[in-house]
This record gives structure tokens, C-alpha cells and sequence, in this order.
């Protein structure tokens, strides 16, 4: 399909305005589609594997959804509708956009396959669309819509560059049959070796005082997240600052490197 014959699918009528009943809609085939996916990737999603799920024809479906780039928009924006933005903004931009990256996080390894999928031009559906007003609503009061479609690009860079690096060792870990504590088992004699030739002192420095590395992927994901809020913070004037729970500021006393054992 050339860009002259593409169509954003959102600018094509659900169902004809006359002749009889569509036996099928795009959401049923677009939840087939999700669930061939999620069992055996994106390239498993093919127009004949969802009309088999479905019980149809493979043409037929081109009828409601006339491109495999028109159904991978489809697919894109149902997973955004799994991300819960009811009652935001909250007034508590701290944990409007904590909910945000964890419902982010969690949606995309629910359905990892979403890393594959090329999504710098969006085609702007109607979840995406939802999405959009209630998280840029967030910080809307406190900044200029420039500096807010700034730090929302951080935001997400922070959580999509973690989350994708998450999918990927996973994948690797299976690929190599091997646990994440097996795999650094496997490692130790060679990071041993490094270690004690006295050539790689950052490195060392690493491997001997790092935390980090042996947080939980929860943990490692929510403490570079606070650092990403504390730039944002930097950034918004300071009445609007979020007070921090209590709870919070002796989580956030541990976490830092260095602190404690």
C-alpha cells in the first residue's frame, strides 16, 4: 500500500450506512488479533489466522479492516485502553504519573510484543486520544504545553527504554535456558577476572558497591522513575510540588546508593 492509497482506519466508517448487518466488527477482530499475538507474536497475526480464530473467511475481514497496517493500529490503541487513566488529573501529578508508568510498564509486558511495533507515527485512536487529554491534563496548570510535550517525551522515554530492555532479557534468558541467577553464576569467573586485574576501576566500583543491579526489576524500575519525577519536579514551579508521604520519604531514604548495608 502506498502513502497516497493509505487511510487512517479512523477516518473509515465502522459499517456501510446501508445493506445488511456486518457479521463481524473490528473490536471482535481486534481482540482476536491481540490474543493471537500475545500467544505467538505479532507475525502470527495474520488476516487467515484471525478469520480461523473467528470463523470467517480471511477475505471477508477485509471488509472491516482493509490493511495489515490499518490492523496493527487497531491492536496498538486497544492495548492503550488497558491503561486505567479514571480520574486524572487527581490534582497529585506525582501520582498520576506514577500510575501512568506502572500501567505503562505493565501493559507492555502483558503483551511484549508491542515492542515490535513501530509506533512513531501515531494514528491518534480513541484510547490514545483518552490517553492523551487526561496525562497532558496532568501538568497542564503548571507549564506551557512545549515544556509539558517535553517532559512527557522523557517520561515515556524512561519507561519504554526500561521496559523494552526488561522484554529483551527475558527473552534472552529463555532463549538461553538459563535463570537471571544462573546466568550471573555462569558470568562470575570472567567479572572475577576483571575485577581483580585492577584495569577497570568504574567497573569494579559496579560490581562491588552497586545496589541496584540486585534490586528486584520492580525495584530498579521505581527508583529510576522517582529520579525522572524529581527532573520533572525540577522543572515545575514549586507550588506545585506533590508532598510526599511519609511512608515514601524513608522508602526513598533506603534506595539511595550507598545507604544502609
Amino acid at each position: 500500500m502506498t502513502d497516497a492509497e493509505y487511510v487512517n482506519i479512523w477516518m473509515r466508517p465502522e459499517r456501510p450506512s446501508r445493506g445488511p448487518k456486518p457479521a463481524y466488527s473490528r473490536a471482535q477482530i481486534t481482540e482476536a488479533a491481540v490474543r493471537i499475538a500475545d500467544a505467538e507474536g505479532l507475525e502470527a497475526a495474520t488476516m487467515r489466522r484471525i478469520a480461523a480464530e473467528i470463523g470467517a473467511g480471511a477475505m471477508s475481514l477485509y471488509r472491516y479492516v482493509p490493511s495489515r497496517d490499518n490492523l496493527v493500529e487497531l491492536m496498538a490503541d486497544r492495548l492503550m485502553g488497558e491503561i486505567d487513566v479514571t480520574g486524572m488529573p487527581s490534582g497529585d501529578w506525582r501520582a498520576d504519573l506514577t500510575r501512568y508508568a506502572d500501567g505503562l510498564r505493565a501493559m507492555w509486558l502483558r503483551h511484549p510484543w508491542i515492542a515490535t511495533v513501530q509506533r512513531s507515527l501515531p494514528s491518534f485512536g480513541p484510547n490514545q486520544l483518552l490517553l492523551i487529554e487526561r496525562l497532558m491534563g496532568v501538568l497542564d496548570a503548571f507549564v506551557s504545553i512545549d515544556e509539558n510535550l517535553s517532559l512527557m517525551a522523557m517520561l515515556n522515554s524512561y519507561i519504554e527504554g526500561t521496559v523494552r530492555e526488561e522484554i529483551s532479557s527475558a527473552k534472552e534468558f529463555r532463549r538461553s535456558g538459563l535463570s537471571e541467577s544462573e546466568w550471573m553464576a555462569r558470568s562470575y569467573p570472567y567479572v572475577d577476572r576483571l575485577v581483580k586485574s585492577g584495569e577497570y576501576p568504574m567497573f569494579t566500583k559496579i560490581v562491588m558497591e552497586a545496589r541496584q543491579p540486585h534490586l528486584s526489576r520492580d525495584d530498579q524500575f521505581r527508583y529510576g522513575l522517582q529520579r525522572v519525577l524529581d527532573c520533572i519536579a525540577a522543572a515545575l514551579p514549586s507550588t506545585a510540588e506533590s508532598p510526599m508521604p511519609a511512608h515514601q520519604e524513608g522508602r526513598e531514604e533506603q534506595d539511595r546508593p550507598g545507604q544502609g548495608s
